[in-house]
C-alpha cells in the first residue's frame, strides 16, 4: 500500500515546481486555495486526489526553515475563516437571540447579595468541570478547603491548588466586570494577564510541562510561546511554530476586535474566538483553561453573565449527545477547507458553522438549568425543606427564608421576623451560623444567606451530578 507522501510525490512532479506553488499559494491573505493551487485535489478519488495527511506533511516540510518564505507560508490567515462577515448564518442568530433572552432570565427574583453568594458557589463548579475537562479530578469540598486556607491530604494538595488557582482568577475577571474594568478578552494582554494569574497561583507541581522524551520545561507565566521554544503538538494538530506565535495572536486580536461591533457576533465570536485561540495554542500548557476563563469574560461583556450563575465548563464538559462532545467537535473545527463552496478561509467554513451551532446550543442548554435551578421559588422551598429536616428549631425556615429574600438581614431584626423575645431571636441565630446556612463578617455585622457544600446535593441536586431536581 502506497505511503499519502508517495502518492504526493507521484502527483508533483517537481518538487521545486511544488515549492513555488505553495509560497505563492501562502502570499495570498487566505490560505485556503493551497490545495487547490498546488494541483492536490482533496477528492474521494484516490487516483486523482491525495489524503489531507499528505498536504498537511508538504505544508510543514516546507514551514521547517526559518526564512522568509517560512513566514509566508505559515500566515496567520492560516486560522480563517474567524467570523461570519459576509452572511451571518440564520440558525446562528436565532440562537443568539435566544441566548441574550433567556440569560436575563437567571436569577429573577433573588437579591443581590444572594446572588453574588451563588456565584461563589458557581465559580467552584466552573473550576470543577474545566479542570475534569483536563483530566483533573478534584471534589469540591477539597476546593473550598483549598480557598479557605485550610489543611489539606498531600494526596489532594495539588489538585485542590490548581483549581483555587482558577477559582481566584475567575473572581478577579467577575470583580473587574462589576467595576467596568474588563478589558476586551480576546486582546493579547487579556490574555497573558489570565495566564500569567494562573500560574502565579498555581503549586509548584504544575509549573512544568512534561515532553515525550522525558524532559521538563518550566512554564513561565503569561509567556506565549516563542522563538527557541520546542514545538507542540495536540492529538492530530499541528499549531503554528513557536517563532509565529506573536504574529498569530497580533491577527487573532484585531480579527475579533471586529466582533464588538453588533450584539449577536459578540456572542457567535464566544464560540469561533474559543475555538481558534486553541488552534494557535499560544502556550506552552494551559490554554484549555484560560480559552474557558475568555468564554465566560466575554459572556459578561455580552450581556449574557446572568448574574455569574451559568457555566460554560459544565456544558462543555458532559456535552449535548455525551461526554466525548466537546473533544470531538473542537477536532471536527480543526477540518481544512473542502472546496470552492466552502468559504474562502484555510479552514472549513461548515465545520465552524457546525462548531459554533453546537457551542450555543451547549450554552443555552447551561443558561435554561441555571434558570431553573437558582429560580428563587424552587431555590426557596428546597433550602426550607433541608432546614426543617436538619435544624429542631422550628423557627429557623422563617429566618431563612426572610434573609434568602432581601439579602441580608439585621441581627437586631430577627426576633421581628420571628415575632419572638430577642433572646430566643439571637438563639435561632446563632443556631443557623453554626449550623453554616448563614454567614457574617464578624459576630457583629449583618447576617447573610450561605450554601454549605455539605448539603449542596440536597440544595443542588445536579449541579455536580446527574440527578432530577426535586
Amino acid at each position: 500500500m502506497q505511503t499519502d507522501m508517495m502518492q504526493t510525490s507521484r502527483l508533483i512532479p517537481s518538487t521545486r515546481r511544488a515549492e513555488s506553488q505553495v509560497f505563492a499559494t501562502m502570499q495570498h491573505p487566505s490560505a485556503g486555495g493551497f490545495a487547490k493551487q498546488t494541483g492536490l485535489t482533496i477528492g474521494k478519488d484516490d487516483r486523482q486526489g491525495v489524503a489531507i495527511s499528505a498536504v498537511k506533511a508538504l505544508y510543514f516540510k516546507y514551514s521547517t526553515h526559518k526564512t522568509d518564505r517560512q513566514i509566508m507560508l505559515e500566515t496567520p490567515a492560516r486560522i480563517e475563516p474567524c467570523l461570519f462577515e459576509d452572511r451571518l448564518p440564520t440558525d446562528l442568530a436565532d440562537l443568539a437571540v435566544e441566548i441574550q433572552r433567556t440569560a436575563g432570565d437567571i436569577g429573577r427574583g433573588l437579591h443581590p447579595e444572594s446572588a453574588a453568594e451563588l456565584a461563589d458557589l458557581v465559580r467552584i463548579m466552573n473550576c470543577y468541570y474545566s479542570n475534569l475537562i483536563e483530566g483533573h479530578n478534584t471534589r469540591p469540598r477539597d476546593i473550598e478547603r483549598a480557598l479557605a486556607g485550610a489543611e489539606l491530604e498531600e494526596a489532594t494538595r495539588p489538585l485542590a491548588l490548581e483549581a483555587r488557582a482558577h477559582v481566584i482568577v475567575q473572581r478577579r475577571i467577575d470583580e473587574s466586570y462589576r467595576s467596568g474594568t474588563l478589558p476586551r478578552p480576546t486582546s493579547t494582554d487579556f490574555l497573558s494577564s489570565v495566564h500569567r494569574e494562573f500560574y502565579d497561583e498555581m503549586p509548584p507541581e504544575f509549573r512544568f510541562v512534561e515532553h515525550p522524551d522525558g524532559t521538563r520545561e518550566e512554564i513561565i507565566p503569561g509567556r506565549f510561546r516563542a522563538s527557541g521554544d520546542g514545538e507542540v503538538a495536540v492529538g492530530r494538530h499541528q499549531p503554528p511554530s513557536s517563532h509565529r506565535v506573536a504574529a498569530f495572536m497580533e491577527y487573532f486580536d484585531k480579527r475579533f476586535a471586529a466582533a464588538e461591533a453588533s450584539p449577536s457576533a459578540r456572542i457567535i465570536a464566544i464560540a469561533s474566538a474559543h475555538h481558534r485561540l486553541n488552534y494557535i495554542h499560544p502556550f506552552p500548557d494551559g490554554n484549555g483553561r484560560v480559552s474557558r476563563l475568555m468564554a465566560h469574560a466575554m459572556a459578561l461583556r455580552a450581556g449574557i453573565g446572568g448574574q455569574g450563575l451559568w457555566s460554560i465548563s459544565r456544558g462543555l464538559a458532559r456535552g449535548i449527545e455525551d461526554r466525548g462532545d466537546y473533544k470531538r467537535m473542537m477536532d471536527y473545527a480543526d477540518t481544512q477547507r473542502q472546496g470552492d463552496r466552502d468559504g474562502r478561509g484555510n479552514l472549513s467554513e461548515a465545520a465552524l458553522h457546525s462548531f459554533c451551532r453546537w457551542f450555543l446550543q451547549v450554552m443555552l442548554d447551561q443558561i435554561h438549568f441555571s434558570t431553573r435551578m437558582f429560580d428563587l421559588a424552587g431555590l426557596e422551598k428546597r433550602y426550607l425543606r433541608l432546614i426543617t429536616d436538619v435544624v429542631e428549631d422550628k423557627r429557623a425556615p422563617a429566618l431563612v427564608a426572610a434573609v434568602l429574600r432581601h439579602g441580608t438581614l439585621d441581627r437586631g431584626d430577627a426576633e421581628i421576623v420571628l415575632k419572638t423575645s430577642q433572646r430566643t431571636a439571637r438563639n435561632t441565630l446563632s443556631d443557623l451560623v453554626r449550623a453554616g446556612f448563614l454567614k457574617s463578617a464578624s459576630p457583629k455585622t449583618p447576617v447573610r444567606i450561605a450554601f454549605p457544600l455539605e448539603y449542596r446535593e440536597r440544595l443542588f441536586p445536579n449541579l455536580f451530578a446527574d440527578a432530577a431536581l426535586p
